[in-house]
């Protein structure tokens, strides 16, 4: 039986990353907040504050925390460029799920702020250049990370979270 947690898999850095591996990646970030509000579309609030499985987030708090955690992406890979292997703080997300804004803040506001923030994003990281993705951040859960391995983990980590949701959706019929 496939673990709910995670529908597309569990994340891992690939071995090498090759331009063709890199314009996917990019594809994938770039398009993750048009597939996050088709998953969401037409979702009544009784479907948004249910869990995508039992004991997980919300729908509610899974848009949320797409937002929050690529908030966070896009500052460390600026400083990822900017800054000589920074060590990156992390965050508690679990606990940020938790927050009032998180589990009941209009998803609008998180779709919005995250099509905004995905066109910079976007934007910046098309255009890097190739030697550039092999700068790294220091990162306490997974050490020396280069760049173009931590755009691997971001582009997976919005196909994830909107897998979440479609997977719940497809489960109730919704």
């Amino acid at each position: 039986m496939n673990d709910p947690r995670y529908p597309i898999g569990k994340f891992e850095f690939p071995p090498e990353v090759t331009p063709q591996l890199r314009a996917r990646f990019l594809d994938d970030i770039e398009h993750t907040p048009a597939r996050l509000r088709e998953a969401v579309k037409g979702l009544s609030q009784e479907q948004i504050n249910q869990p995508y499985r039992e004991g997980g987030w919300t729908v509610r708090q899974v848009v949320h925390h797409l937002a929050d955690s690529h908030l966070n992406a896009y500052v460390r890979f600026k400083l990822g460029i900017t800054e000589n292997n920074p060590a990156i703080k992390t965050y508690d997300e679990a606990l940020w799920a938790e927050l009032s804004d998180a589990k009941e803040a209009d998803i609008q506001v998180s779709l919005s702020l995250l099509e905004a923030l995905h066109q910079r994003l976007t934007q910046f990281l098309r255009q890097l250049k190739e030697d550039e993705f092999s700068r790294t951040i220091n990162h306490p859960d997974f050490g020396v990370v280069p760049l173009e391995k931590y755009l691997a983990m971001y582009a997976w980590h919005g196909r994830h979270h909107v897998a979440h949701i479609t997977a719940l959706r497809q489960s109730r019929g919704w």
